[in-house]
């Protein structure tokens, strides 16, 4: 499939970009092009639709009436229905996150647009972040941290200890690219490890439950991987939390809003689980004011993906990507069917 001519097109190219190059549209840059802008200018005509004064119905009616192809992002508006019908010539969707709550999958299903995604680019570092929170928190390293800067090593003496990682019983909530691996890492720590994913994983052994409340019952530390959809919203309730226990150490690098955030803050502050590491929240980036408070509770700002390593493999997939479709080839990194 060659590009549309820019002759069709009804505006002059922006700044720096030739209009020999293909389009694509983006509604909202994604924080890849503040660092690797560039990079993309010198191979496509990025369409911003954040740069130009009209709204964003006018701008697509205006601007966008035969672009090919969108590059969007978790952080930008949501790909939704009214969107796809104002970009009818659209037949790709390349996105820099791995999640995919943010594009109406039924509605390109629909209209047959293929949606690409970050594929195993983050897979590793999200693992590596899922495991560091889980020993912070059982190991109480950054509570630690803030008692020897308060100065109250001195004044009172040892802090609690903190609980071994090896041996705990990990429950790994969606088995895919990201789960596998957070699997890998705590199996060399000596854990064991049971799932609950939306089908039974032939290719692994470790015990596969159903039910999510059952795994939590049978499991030491709860490690949420899988994706935000309906069906996993709020999918962490306070029954799944009290089975997991006044010791329990629940772990989020998926989505803030599969744990129901009020009920788990409500079982935090009472003693009803033990901790909680958490890289996500349900309204980012408003974090619930009581967690501050509680150091039985790690927190990040939703960088569990974001390293100099990561961002540069996502530049290298998000442009093959695009270059593939432009050349009429296979995607590196087809999402619709995961």
């Amino acid at each position: 499939m060659a590009a549309k001519s820019p002759s069709q097109a009804p505006h002059g190219p922006p700044e720096n970009q030739s209009s020999d190059l293909p389009e694509v549209l983006v509604l909202k840059p994604p924080p890849l092009l503040n660092i690797y802008g560039d990079d993309f200018s010198k191979k496509f005509r990025l369409l911003k639709a954040s740069d130009s004064p009209l709204p964003i119905d006018q701008f697509l009616a205006t601007h966008a009436r035969s672009v090919r192809a969108m590059l969007c992002s978790g952080s930008g508006p949501r790909i939704n229905a009214e969107i796809l019908r104002l970009v009818p010539s659209l037949e790709l969707i390349v996105t820099t996150s791995a999640g995919l709550n943010h594009i109406d999958l039924a509605e390109c299903r629909r209209l047959g647009i293929p949606v690409a995604n970050a594929g195993d680019v983050f897979s590793e570092d999200v693992a590596d972040m899922a495991v560091g929170l889980l020993i912070d928190v059982l190991r109480k390293v950054s509570a630690a941290d803030r008692y020897v800067r308060q100065g109250l090593w001195a004044a009172k003496g040892d802090y609690p200890l903190g609980s071994k990682l090896g041996g705990k019983r990990i429950g790994i909530v969606g088995l895919g690219r990201i789960g596998s691996q957070v699997a890998k890492r705590l199996e060399a720590f000596g854990c064991s490890i049971s799932y609950n994913s939306r089908k039974r994983k032939e290719f692994v052994s470790y015990p596969f439950y159903a039910n999510v409340r059952e795994l939590a019952a049978n499991s030491n530390a709860l490690i949420i991987c899988c994706g935000l959809t309906e069906q996993t919203r709020h999918m962490i309730n306070r029954e799944v939390l009290l089975a997991l226990g006044k010791e329990g150490v629940i772990v989020n690098i998926g989505r803030g809003a599969i744990i129901h955030e009020k009920e788990m803050v409500q079982c935090l502050a009472v003693g009803e689980i033990g901790s909680a590491g958490l890289d996500v929240f349900e309204n980012e980036p408003n974090v619930p004011k009581e967690l501050f408070a509680l150091d039985n509770v790690v927190m990040g700002p939703h960088v569990a993906v974001f390293t100099p390593e990561s961002f540069q493999a996502l530049r290298d997939i998000v442009i093959e990507n695009l270059e593939a479709f432009f050349s009429n080839k296979p995607l590196l990194s087809p999402a619709m069917d995961e």
